[in-house]
C-alpha cells in the first residue's frame, strides 16, 4: 500500500483552509451564482406564446415528415410494382397524346373519337400511365354501354366488405406465396403486396358468394394491382368479372372452361391440323396444359411485360363496336375483347411453336414443353404474338362450337344407359346450364338493344348533319350561279364599244 506524502500535492500549490461551517454550494467555480430576476406577466406570457408556436411548428413538421415519408414508400412501392420488362418502350410523342387524353376535365362523361384512341393503343401504351389508361378505357365502355348487365352485384363499399369474414380465408392466405413470388412487390411474405392483394380477394369473395374465391383469380387481381392502387384495383377486378364476363369461367360447376378447351381444340384442328392430330395421337387435351392460361390470362407463366399487352389488347376488341379500325396494332387486350383474346394469343402462341412441338414423342415431353419451355418468349417473339393476335377473327367459330358442345352433351346424355335418378340429375345439371346460358343471353341482348339505340340516335345525328350540309350545299350553289351571272353582266358590259370599265373594288349600291 502505497503511503501519500505531502510531496505529491507539491505540484497543486498551497490549498486554503475550508471551513467545515461554510456552504458547500455556494459559489459556482467562477464565482457566486447570480440570483434569477423575476419575469413580469407580460413576459411570461410571450414566453407561453412562443413556446405554443414552437410546439405547432414541431406538430407540423411530424406531419409534413410522416407525409414525405408515405409518398417515399408510395414512390417506391410504384417502383417495385413496375418492376418487369417492357415488350416495346413507348414512344414520347405517343405518351405525349395519352397524357392530353388523360387530362381532359370531365374525361369520365365524354365520349372519345374511338379511331383516336385506336391509334394511340396501336402505338403503344406507357407503362407508368397502363393502369390510368385501362380505367380510361372501361369510362368509354361504360359509356357505350349504358344499360349494366342485369347480373351486377350489390354496390357494397370495398371498406364495408373488409370488416366482413370470409370462409375463403384459408384458400386465399395459401395462394398468396404462390402468386408472382419472384416479383419483388409480392415476394415478402405478408408485405405490403400480399397484404393488399389479400384484402381484393377477400372483398370480391364476399361481393361474388356464386364465385368465391378461384384458383387464378389471384394472378388476375396481382396484374391490376401492379398498376394501380388497391381499391381501383378491386373495381376493375368487379369490371372484368361482370361487365366483360370473365366470371363465368370461375363458376363452381366449371362449365365454361370446359366449353373453352373444346373451342380452342376445334380451332386447333382448323388452323393447325398437323399438331392437332400429334396432341390427340398422345391423347393431350387443351385442359393439360391451356385451363391454367385461360384462368390467370396468362400470368402465372408468361413473362408480366407480355401478360400486361394481353390485359390491354383484351380491352380493345369491345372498343371495335365504336370505331372499326382493321389494321390497328393493338398492344395493349382482356378489357377490350373479353375471353376471347385467350383463344387467339394461345392459338398463336401454339402454332408458332408447332415444329418444336412435333419434335417430341410422348406425352411427357410434349406437355413439359408447352408449360415450361413455351412461356420462356423472347422480346421478338413476343410481339410477333401480339401481332398475329390481331389478324384473327374467330368471333363466329366460337359462338358455333359453344352450340356445338352443347349438341354433343345432349347426345351423350340420350345415347348413355342410365338410371332414372342418374338421367334425373343430368337433366337438372343441363336445365341449370341452360338457364344460365339463357341469362346470358338475355344479358347480350340487354347490351345488343343499348347498343341498337345507340346507333339509331347516331345515325339521327348523322341525318340531321346530311340535311344541314345539303341545305348549306344548296346555298352555295346558288351563291355561286348568282357570282357566275355577275361575272358573265360584267363581261358583256366590258365587251361593249366604248363602254367604261367597271369598277371591281367598290360594290354596286343594291336598293331594298
Amino acid at each position: 500500500m502505497r503511503i501519500i506524502s505531502s510531496r505529491d500535492y507539491s505540484e497543486l500549490g498551497e490549498l486554503p483552509p475550508r471551513s467545515p461551517l461554510e456552504p458547500v454550494c455556494e459559489d459556482g467555480p467562477f464565482g457566486p451564482v447570480p440570483e434569477e430576476k423575476k419575469r413580469t406577466s407580460r413576459e411570461l406570457r410571450e414566453l407561453w406564446q412562443k413556446a405554443i408556436l414552437q410546439q405547432i411548428l414541431l406538430l407540423r413538421m411530424e406531419k409534413e415528415n410522416q407525409k414525405l415519408q408515405a409518398s417515399e414508400n408510395d414512390l417506391l412501392n410504384k417502383r417495385l410494382k413496375l418492376d418487369y420488362e417492357e415488350i416495346t418502350p413507348c414512344l414520347k410523342e405517343v405518351t405525349t397524346v395519352w397524357e392530353k387524353m388523360l387530362s381532359t376535365p370531365g374525361r369520365s362523361k365524354i365520349k372519345f373519337d374511338m379511331e383516336k384512341v385506336h391509334s394511340a393503343v396501336g402505338q403503344g401504351v406507357p407503362r407508368h400511365q397502363r393502369g390510368e389508361i385501362w380505367k380510361f378505357l372501361a369510362q368509354q365502355y361504360h359509356l357505350k354501354h349504358q344499360f349494366p348487365s342485369k347480373q351486377q352485384p350489390e354496390d357494397t363499399p370495398y371498406k364495408e366488405l373488409l370488416k366482413q369474414l370470409t370462409s375463403q380465408q384459408h384458400a386465399i392466405l395459401i395462394d398468396l406465396g404462390r402468386t408472382f413470388p419472384t416479383h419483388p412487390y409480392f415476394s415478402a411474405q405478408l408485405g405490403a403486396g400480399q397484404l393488399s392483394l389479400y384484402n381484393i380477394l377477400k372483398a370480391y369473395s364476399l361481393l361474388d358468394q356464386e364465385v368465391g374465391y378461384c384458383q387464378g383469380l389471384s394472378f388476375v387481381a396481382g396484374i391490376l394491382l401492379l398498376h394501380m392502387g388497391e381499391e381501383e384495383a378491386f373495381n376493375m377486378l368487379k369490371f372484368l368479372m361482370f361487365d366483360m364476363g370473365l366470371r363465368k369461367q370461375y363458376r363452381p360447376d366449371m362449365i365454361i372452361l370446359q366449353i373453352q378447351m373444346y373451342q380452342l381444340s376445334r380451332l386447333l384442328h382448323d388452323y393447325h391440323r398437323d399438331l392437332y392430330n400429334h396432341l390427340e395421337e398422345h391423347e393431350i387435351g387443351p385442359s393439360l396444359y391451356a385451363a391454367p392460361w385461360f384462368l390467370t390470362v396468362f400470368a402465372s407463366q408468361f413473362p408480366l411485360g407480355f401478360v400486361a399487352r394481353v390485359f390491354g389488347c383484351s380491352w380493345n376488341g369491345h372498343l371495335k363496336d365504336l370505331a372499326e379500325e382493321p389494321h390497328a396494332c393493338i398492344p395493349d387486350m382482356i378489357f377490350l375483347q373479353g375471353s376471347e383474346v385467350m383463344f387467339k394469343v394461345a392459338l398463336s402462341l401454339l402454332g408458332s411453336h408447332k415444329p418444336l412441338i412435333l419434335q417430341h414423342e410422348n406425352l411427357e415431353t410434349i406437355v413439359d414443353f408447352i408449360k415450361n419451355t413455351l412461356p420462356n418468349l423472347g422480346l421478338v417473339q413476343m410481339e410477333k404474338t401480339i401481332n398475329q393476335v390481331f389478324e384473327m377473327d374467330i368471333s363466329k367459330q366460337l359462338q358455333a362450337y359453344e352450340v356445338e358442345y352443347h349438341v354433343l352433351q345432349e347426345e351423350l346424355i340420350d345415347s348413355s344407359p342410365l338410371s332414372d335418378n342418374q338421367r334425373m340429375d343430368k337433366l337438372e345439371k343441363t336445365n341449370s346450364s341452360l338457364r344460365k346460358q339463357n341469362l346470358d343471353l338475355l344479358e347480350q341482348l340487354q347490351v345488343a338493344n343499348g347498343r341498337i339505340q345507340s346507333l339509331e340516335a347516331t345515325v339521327e345525328k348523322l341525318l340531321t348533319s346530311e340535311s344541314k350540309l345539303k341545305q348549306a350545299s344548296l346555298a352555295l350553289e346558288l351563291e355561286r350561279s348568282a357570282l357566275l351571272q355577275m361575272v358573265e353582266e360584267l363581261r358583256r358590259q366590258t365587251a361593249q364599244p366604248g363602254g367604261a370599265e367597271p369598277d371591281l373594288t367598290q360594290p354596286e349600291p343594291t336598293g331594298d
